[in-house]
């Protein structure tokens, strides 16, 4: 694997990289937390708050990641992941990011967690669904964070919260966290649950024969 300065990430473009495979897979790192979601959660403007300053470009328009992005931190790698559900890219361009997507997943052996990105506004969609059953069919460790919950009204939030977790079949254990890039909501807690994660051994994936139901790649289509 070769890692390219990406020159069009704001802040500091020493501190972003892409990957870029080959067989040899990726060089030893430091630990790695990997954001995944919707191409219009607000994955990019999460990944700035937690940062603290801009380092992944955001906007109005969905899709502005197409690359598997790493952000290095003093002491950990944000990797920003291809937003998935972008219905004006190809078929083709989407089973590119699934492959891309798929061996960072499996292959990185600095991954410690995967935040999983939902809209705090609305039911989790089936192509969030599909990801929650990827992560966890693979035994790859995963949290979720609801984005945009200063959107969602205090008395809403108890409701949003149960809608999330029913529908994604989240246990106790796993976490959920609000988020607000508005408020900065959520910011500390989330930040904890990264340096815990990143303090954690890694967790190997597991590479099964696929069950019915459990799709063979993260879900990228629209």
């Amino acid at each position: 694997m070769t890692q390219d300065r990406n020159p069009s990430a704001g802040g500091d473009s020493s501190a972003a990289g892409q990957y870029h495979w080959t067989a040899a897979g990726p060089p030893a790192a430091p630990p790695e937390v990997a954001l995944a979601g919707r191409s219009n959660v607000g994955k990019s403007s999460l990944l700035n708050m937690i940062a603290g300053r801009r380092l992944a470009r955001s906007g109005k328009t969905p899709g502005v990641t197409r690359r598997v992005n790493v952000y290095q931190l003093p002491d950990l790698n944000l990797v920003d992941l291809p937003g998935y559900g972008y219905a004006r890219a190809s078929k083709t361009r989407r089973e590119l990011w699934g492959r891309e997507i798929e061996r960072y997943l499996l292959g990185s052996k600095d991954l410690r967690l995967v935040i999983c990105l939902v809209d705090s506004r609305h039911p989790p969609s089936e192509l969030d669904i599909t990801l929650r059953d990827w992560l966890s069919h693979r035994n790859l460790p995963f949290a979720v964070t609801a984005t945009k919950a200063d959107k969602v009204s205090r008395g809403g939030r108890q409701a949003a919260e149960r809608t999330i977790r029913e529908t994604l079949s989240l246990g106790e254990e796993v976490p959920l966290i609000f988020t607000s890039t508005v408020t900065g909501e959520g910011r500390e807690e989330l930040w904890r649950l990264i340096q815990e994660a990143a303090a954690a051994p890694r967790q190997v994936p597991t590479r099964l024969p696929q069950p019915p139901g459990v799709s063979p790649s993260p879900p990228l289509e629209s």
